[in-house]
């Protein structure tokens, strides 16, 4: 497991507080629309913001140490992994059930591999998230182009980028391993500003969903 060096700043808990104001948003609007609609898409979009909300409380309140938690690692993955089911459930409907079983024994993965320290971690972690970025990125743009979302839901797609890197780096990191240029110190001087322009990419591009 990595050891951080980098203490979280004042800006860093600013662009956190941002982030949650802004999930407080998006939670809102698809608690509203799936009561409505009772739809399946919508609970997965609360999860992975629900969750994203809650771990930016922690990082506020306990900075970035509580990131070296196998735990913390693996409730974090629900983000992208909610997200992406989400878009598979509202917009490819013939792969949700793939995708479905694809998220569950990944999550899995995670958990199992993270908590008991396990060889396979090396894998299962940056596979999951790199294929649920994947999802995220290219769903709402394809989405977009095929006219099945609004014009500018292919924001999302951006925000699929964002959270697939930063994703993909923590991985890495936490296996005592830098991905490209992305060291220790690196990622957590811009972890805190690529979660709130990844938070506010979602929005602006769920927002012409929602609305």
């Amino acid at each position: 497991m990595f050891f951080l060096e980098v203490e979280m700043t004042v800006f860093d808990r600013l662009f956190l507080l941002a982030t949650g104001l802004l999930a407080i948003y998006l939670i809102y609007y698809f608690f509203v629309r799936a009561k409505k609609e009772n739809n399946l898409y919508d609970k997965y979009y609360l999860l992975g913001i629900v969750v994203l909300l809650v771990s930016g409380l922690l990082l506020i309140f306990f900075g970035w140490d509580i990131l070296a938690s196998p735990y913390v690692l693996t409730v974090a993955s629900l983000i992208p992994l909610g997200i992406s089911l989400g878009i598979a459930n509202q917009f490819y409907p013939q792969w949700k059930k793939a995708f479905s079983w694809f998220a569950l024994i990944g999550i899995l993965a995670i958990g199992v591999t993270s908590i008991f320290d396990l060889s396979l971690k090396k894998l299962a972690v940056p596979l999951f998230h790199g294929v649920a970025g994947m999802i995220i990125f290219l769903g709402p743009i394809f989405s977009s182009q095929k006219k099945k979302a609004p014009k500018d839901f292919w924001w999302v797609g951006v925000g699929g980028v964002l959270i697939g890197l930063g994703g993909i780096a923590l991985a890495f990191l936490s296996l005592d391993r830098q991905l490209l240029f992305f060291s220790n110190e690196f990622v957590f001087n811009i972890l805190a500003p690529l979660l709130f322009f990844m938070t506010l990419a979602f929005t602006w591009g769920f927002s012409k969903d929602l609305k």
